[in-house]
């Protein structure tokens, strides 16, 4: 806000009046009524400094899309979570420009999660192939109108090592999909153009016993690599009885080792997606190694309302900067109490904005 000193000075009001007679001619002077004196306040440049200061604290409106549906609560809590990444000094996070052929930041993923051998698990296995293809063309239609600068690359998300609630023959409470199976949804991500996702839920195991097993499909430059600490049962409990952790060692050993399968074989970056919904899902965040041939996705799991969803993504996701961030949807646990679904539109306007959004 400007602020003005001014000096006004009374002159008499000369007024012109219609003349009656015919001898007169000089018209009667009429005298103007005198003005209150003005008093002039000087303003020192500290006290403007100050308020201008005050002025621009002032936080800018935000405008959020309007959803039919939409609680004021939710509304107020996405701006929240937007005004909160403003605040987060640690983004974007500073790091060596993308190699050739890198997918992020110049692209986002929305993909598909499931089991084909499960209904339950996602929408990757609940409706037939090319119904579930169908439908992921219309997300990826939605997101690239919602936000045209971000081109989508759209993806399936394939558990391929399940938690399991028995121990099976090794005790390590998780069972590996055969080779067949990958092979069925990789060709249906390759009808689309798609990338496919490898996720393991270890279980009683580890990423060393399982991620290397998985060589022969990401040695091919549209498979990446997806880990779950939810199942990561370091504390002995079997899944599902708690939730899991990882930590910076388990995430360094794997980037580690995709890094040198890249190298290796002349490929292009893998994304390697990490699940987080609780704090200790996923310990010593600033412990994690950055390496230009692998980009790390943290990516903000769990379903629940849309306040809850942006204060998790707030909480486990925005205030601790890694690389990249994700943002997962449930078209049904998301959706179950009455609340639609969180929309483009959207999630576009949280900071970071999600650069990996997976439907499950």
């Amino acid at each position: 806000m400007r602020y003005f000193a001014a000096c006004i000075t009374s002159l008499p009001l000369v007024v012109a009046c219609a003349v009656s007679d015919a001898k007169s001619t000089t018209p009667p002077i009429v005298s103007a009524p005198a003005l209150e004196p003005v008093q002039v306040v000087a303003i020192d440049s500290a006290t403007l400094a100050s308020r201008a200061k005050a002025d621009s604290a002032k936080p800018a409106a935000i405008t959020v899309p309007s959803v039919p549906g939409r609680s004021k609560k939710d509304s107020l809590a996405l701006v929240s979570a937007i005004r909160g990444g403003m605040k987060v000094t640690g983004w974007p996070v500073k790091t060596a420009d993308p190699l050739p052929g890198s997918i992020l930041p110049n692209n986002r993923i929305i993909a598909y999660y499931g089991n084909p051998l499960s209904k339950r698990m996602g929408i990757l296995g609940e409706i037939p192939p090319d119904a579930m293809l169908a439908r992921l063309d219309r997300e990826v239609a939605a997101w690239n109108k919602a936000d045209p600068s971000t081109p989508v690359v759209p993806a399936l998300h394939l558990i391929v090592v399940v938690a399991q609630g028995a121990p099976g023959r090794d005790g390590k409470y998780r069972l590996r999909m055969p080779d067949t199976l990958v092979e069925k949804v990789y060709s249906w991500a390759q009808r689309r153009n798609a990338l496919l996702f490898l996720d393991i839920q270890v279980g009683k195991s580890n990423v060393q016993a399982e991620v290397p097993r998985l060589e022969q499909f990401l040695k091919r430059p549209n498979v990446h690599l997806g880990l779950d600490p939810e199942f990561s049962m370091k504390s002995g409990d079997p899944p599902g009885k708690k939730i899991g952790t990882m930590s910076s060692v388990d995430v360094n050993w794997t980037v580690n080792y995709l890094s040198n399968l890249v190298k290796a074989n002349n490929l292009p970056p893998k994304v390697l997606v990490v699940h987080r919904f609780t704090r200790n899902m996923l310990t010593d965040t600033k412990g994690m190694r950055l390496d230009p041939r692998v980009q790390l996705v943290i990516h903000m799991d769990g379903w629940g309302a849309p306040w809850l969803k942006y204060d998790s993504y707030r909480d486990y996701v925005q205030r601790e900067p890694v690389q990249f961030t994700g943002f997962k949807l449930f078209y049904h646990n998301d959706t179950k109490k009455g609340h639609p679904l969180l929309t483009p539109g959207e999630l576009v306007m949280l900071t970071p904005k999600p650069l990996y959004i997976q439907y499950q």
